[in-house]
């Protein structure tokens, strides 16, 4: 296949791929978001597989990735209505930390323009150790940068799955047309052998027969000339 085909094509995306899963987890590890974590490093590992089988002509391979991108894209979808707060769903819960603590995304506090500030609280009883932290001046929601970056690995996951379809397809054509004895030759050389072989054991058999050696003058006996000659020569005419 060249390299402008769907082989190539699929290698970039699965790259592309690679480079937004690496960058959305470095931000969720700085976010603690536990659930999104474990769902990346997932995402990770079948994309890698899915990028080795293309190069390695593995449809087997492709066939997970293309498996994967579907549940990707389920995902996504969920952390849009997540963030979005459709369905009863609440930005504000502890659904991505597991409930294991009351993290945001780190983009609440250092999205584009954001100001952090934080307020002492010694004033209130038992939270003098404590400080109250507020963020003002962001330009967009932290909620809307989630959503955008969901919506491009979505994106990225649907075309990925069309062209993982297009290549497992190609390489099941060139699989069966691919002939494990004579290679993509239609006519094997096996196959062009195979008469003449046939006609020279039916003349061998010929020849060493009595029947054979009384049609060749001067050779009626089993002499070691005549046999020599019967194997290598064919039936001489009367």
């Amino acid at each position: 296949m060249g390299c402008c085909t769907g082989r190539c094509t699929l290698i970039f995306l699965c790259t592309l791929q690679l480079l937004a899963a690496l960058e959305r987890q470095v931000f969720d590890f700085l976010g603690y978001q536990w659930a999104p974590i474990l769902a990346n490093f997932l995402h990770i590992i079948i994309v890698i597989l899915g990028l080795f089988g293309t190069i390695q002509y593995r449809p087997r391979y492709i066939v997970v990735y293309a498996i994967w991108t579907a549940i990707w894209v389920t995902w996504n979808i969920f952390i849009i209505c997540f963030y979005l707060e459709v369905g009863g769903l609440s930005k504000d819960s502890e659904l991505l930390t597991f409930n294991i603590s009351r993290h945001q995304s780190w983009w609440s506090e250092n999205g584009p323009g954001c100001v952090r500030k934080e307020a002492s609280m010694s004033g209130i009883k038992g939270l003098d150790s404590h400080s109250y932290i507020s963020v003002i001046g962001c330009a967009l929601e932290y909620r809307y940068i989630e959503v955008m970056h969901s919506s491009f690995q979505i994106l990225i996951a649907l075309v990925g799955f069309v062209y993982a379809c297009y290549v497992v397809s190609v390489f099941t054509e060139e699989e069966d047309s691919f002939d494990f004895i004579g290679g993509f030759d239609p006519f094997p050389l096996y196959h062009v052998n195979e008469k003449p072989t046939n006609l020279l054991f039916k003349q061998t058999y010929l020849l060493i027969s009595p029947a054979g050696f009384s049609g060749m003058k001067g050779l009626n006996k089993w002499t070691p000339e005549g046999m020599k000659l019967a194997l290598l020569c064919p039936r001489l005419p009367e």
